[in-house]
């Protein structure tokens, strides 16, 4: 059974309309149809347009990262992490109940560290200003890896 491969260029801002990320100063995105590697309201937007096409897409909080859980956002001690690398910014892997969470620093008061496990773009209505530039079959090599590999062939 085939699937396809999308290439699109996106804008992605929040509703105050700032940019939070880009792809038009780079490469265009590339993506397998279902093999969920991009937030599923999107992907089934894009794969419904043809090449040439633009679209204004809004995603809401709920059906993109997520709402805001406020038990993923917890203070620890410092004793209580690695000693090295112990500053704002700095992510690492927990587990809990059997999955594992990134948490970020995202403040250190003294002996205290705020940790927030929560996807940075959790609670944040999406705005994406998409073009799809290409639209084609995946490769067999692409369907056994499930994902696209660009031009040029395999890039890992």
């Amino acid at each position: 059974m085939g699937c396809r491969v999308l290439s699109f260029h996106y804008v992605l801002t929040n509703d105050k309309g700032e940019v939070l990320d880009s792809s038009r100063n780079a490469d265009p995105f590339q993506v397998m149809e279902g093999k969920q590697q991009i937030i599923p309201m999107l992907e089934e937007a894009l794969f419904g347009m043809s090449v040439g096409e633009k679209k204004l897409l809004h995603v809401p909080a709920e059906m993109a990262y997520g709402p805001v859980h406020e038990k993923l956002r917890i203070k620890v001690s410092r004793s209580q992490l690695p000693p090295e690398n112990v500053q704002v910014g700095t992510q690492f892997t927990a587990a809990e109940t059997g999955n594992s969470v990134i948490f970020s620093i995202v403040k250190i008061e003294g002996e205290e560290v705020f940790l927030d496990g929560n996807h940075p773009l959790a609670g944040v209505d999406l705005n994406f200003d998409v073009e799809v530039l290409a639209i084609r079959e995946a490769t067999a090599e692409e369907q056994e890896h499930g994902h696209a590999h660009g031009e040029g062939g395999h890039h890992h």
